[in-house]
């Protein structure tokens, strides 16, 4: 595997792509760890739960019309489609995308003085997220 650094990560939401104002995405997701150690097991025990998922991003913030505020505004309190890749490359086995959907359960805008205007928010995934080479 190459060791890549990040220079055109590519993220979609709600069939927008915002990558242009992105400054990072970072998609993790787990299962909830279950214990199902019974007496004389003489080992704690450990079975896979439910999963689950958040989606961390961090934009540079626009207002303007068809950009990062106006497509994410009307979607507060909505579940969305989302897409990410390490790359806007084509998709492949060195490139797979992740699918899936998030809540979009925060807006937020401003910053301090002096700063660039960003939007940080972290959105809870939806049901199955799924990989894919193709």
């Amino acid at each position: 595997m190459a060791v890549m650094a990040l220079l055109n990560q590519y993220l979609v939401i709600n069939a927008v792509n915002l990558s242009d104002h992105m400054k990072g995405a970072t998609l993790t997701v787990e299962a909830a760890q279950l214990d199902p150690t019974a007496m004389g097991d003489g080992w704690v025990r450990a079975a896979g739960g439910l999963k689950s998922g958040q989606l961390q991003t961090e934009w540079l913030d626009d207002v303007a019309a068809s950009s990062v505020d106006a497509t994410l505004w009307p979607l507060l309190g909505t579940v969305v489609t989302f897409e990410v890749r390490l790359d806007a490359g084509a998709v492949g086995a060195g490139n797979p995308k992740y699918t899936g959907s998030v809540f979009i359960g925060s807006h937020m805008i401003g910053g301090g003085i002096g700063e660039l205007p960003m939007k940080n928010p972290t959105y809870p995934t939806s049901g199955a997220v799924t990989r894919a080479t193709s």
